[in-house]
């Protein structure tokens, strides 16, 4: 495509364990600016949606693949935005989208993976994870919610677990909307400030803010751990919705692209079927 140039290469996080957060700017626009770049920006992101629904239709009569996007990030991030603009021009009969909140007294009766393995997209299908299995070692980390022991186990569980699905046909790009705890404060305050937000809001944001820097250190840890060749982790910076949307975008993109869906080839002869002969 014309125009600027887009990395989010510079996103993704290494599996050497060498990364910091703070390597990461939550507003990094890579040089662009909304008042000079937005129009191009959402002329691109329009573009890039229409490949998107190419290749999901590819995807879906093809039945050999899955695709799947995990999403995690602090309270305010912007995690539903982020499907409502990213995924919206896909045929809903093959995109579900899945939201993890607190397990069930069902759910905490079994393995940490066991809610979460019935809702992997089936072949053919795109898959959205809104939060994830990835909140067995973030707030159960900060909380104590398991024994420190068990939670340093389940880096290599859920590896293992990732590893499988990519054996067995699922690509999955793993998202953190990355911001800082001073724009998440603006956040809050818009919710409270707005009727139309009150909904959105929760007095455990509160709670959960004044451990801002452990969760920081649970994610630095996870991002660390669990970025893999397979399974790579991206930081995208969420503080610019106008890019972030393109950049999620176009790296969903590419994956498809990479994994080059194809239609099955029919089960007949279509010269035995010549159109003008159908009555």
């Amino acid at each position: 495509m014309a125009g600027f140039l887009l990395d989010y290469t510079r996103y993704r996080v290494p599996t050497d364990d060498k990364f910091s957060l703070g390597d990461i700017g939550p507003g990094d626009s890579q040089g662009l600016v909304k008042e000079r770049d937005g129009q191009e920006v959402e002329e691109r992101l329009a573009r890039v949606q229409v490949r998107l629904d190419e290749l999901q239709h590819r995807l879906f009569a093809e039945s050999k693949q899955a695709l799947l996007l995990v999403l995690q990030a602090m309270d305010t991030a912007g995690k539903d935005n982020t499907i409502r603009r990213v995924m919206a021009p896909l045929n809903p009969m093959a995109c579900r989208v899945t939201n993890f909140k607190s397990p069930s007294g069902a759910e905490r009766a079994r393995d940490f993976l066991w809610r979460v393995h019935s809702h992997i997209p089936r072949k053919g299908s795109i898959g959205v994870f809104n939060r994830s299995h990835y909140e067995d070692v973030l707030i159960a980390r900060v909380h104590g919610l398991a024994p420190p022991d068990l939670i340093d186990k389940r880096y290599d569980h859920i590896n293992d677990f990732e590893r499988m699905l990519n054996d067995h046909g699922t690509r999955i790009v793993k998202v953190m909307l990355h911001i800082s705890k001073d724009y998440q404060l603006k956040r809050l305050k818009r919710r409270l400030k707005r009727t139309d937000k009150h909904w959105k809001f929760l007095p455990d944001d509160l709670r959960d803010r004044e451990r801002w820097d452990d969760y920081m250190e649970a994610y630095e840890i996870m991002l660390q751990r669990c970025s893999t060749s397979y399974a790579p982790w991206y930081v995208i910076p969420a503080e610019n919705r106008w890019l972030r949307n393109l950049i999620i975008s176009q790296l969903l993109l590419d994956n498809l692209e990479d994994m080059n869906p194809q239609f099955p080839e029919p089960q007949f002869n279509p010269d035995d079927y010549p159109p003008e002969a159908i009555t």
